[in-house]
């Protein structure tokens, strides 16, 4: 067991819920946070289940409001938070959505990873281990969309390019963080059998949660500033 404390966005289901899960059973408890806290609620209640430390938190990430509430409860329960999971993010090129796609999708990949880690920096930085890890894709590899076919192929402009600038904030706290004990990393998850992934995707939530956990636990020589898929460093 540790003492160890991590938020995960987007975590009801899916790839963020199943991080959750994974860093639990590793002794670490995990603030499960969603867009609602029903959701969050729910699905903290079905880890408690399986043994493990978990406490719903509502966190709909373009929200400032639950951003502030969000830290406020971190510092006054825990003083101090060890993981940050940035996971939670849409695909909306890929639905039939109503709303500014392309703005949209910044919005959630990009910007609401920036405002949270920029308010959670504090705790973070009051870490004896600090980790980030930015759920990005290698849709947002520039050198896959110039050489790769399938990147290519499959790729889209809002998403594809939300993720390449929230891999450009992973250099930035990175080098921001350099001489602390903070580690700020992004990860590739594969292509995963959610609703974002699809039914045909090759990896299960419970693979596409191996790369976030890995860099979110890494031990005090591990690596900062790089972009992974499992044990690989892909291009930027």
């Amino acid at each position: 067991m540790t003492d160890q404390i991590a938020l995960i966005t987007g975590a009801s289901k899916g790839i963020g819920l199943e991080v959750a899960r994974q860093l639990g059973q590793k002794g670490i408890t995990v603030l499960v946070a969603a867009r609602t806290k029903a959701a969050a609620d729910e699905a903290a209640a079905k880890l408690r289940q399986e043994g493990i430390q978990a406490s719903g938190v509502e966190l709909e990430v373009t929200n400032a409001a639950h951003v502030t509430a969000a830290a406020e409860f971190i510092e006054d329960t825990y003083g101090r938070l060890d993981i940050l999971v940035n996971n939670a993010g849409i695909w909306a090129e890929k639905s039939d959505y109503d709303g500014d796609v392309f703005r949209d999708t910044f919005e959630v990949n990009t910007f609401a990873p920036f405002f949270i880690t920029e308010t959670l920096l504090p705790l973070l930085l009051k870490s004896e281990a600090g980790r980030i890890v930015n759920q990005s894709s290698a849709l947002g590899s520039i050198q896959f969309q110039l050489s790769n076919e399938q990147a290519q192929r499959i790729a889209t402009p809002a998403y594809a390019a939300s993720k390449a600038a929230l891999n450009m904030l992973t250099a930035y706290w990175a080098q921001r963080a350099a001489g602390t004990n903070l580690k700020v990393n992004s990860v590739h998850p594969g292509l995963v059998r959610t609703r974002m992934g699809g039914e045909r995707a090759e990896l299960s939530a419970e693979e596409g949660a191996v790369t976030a956990v890995r860099l979110a636990t890494l031990p005090a020589d591990g690596p900062t500033g790089g972009f992974y898929y499992m044990d690989d460093q892909l291009p930027w």
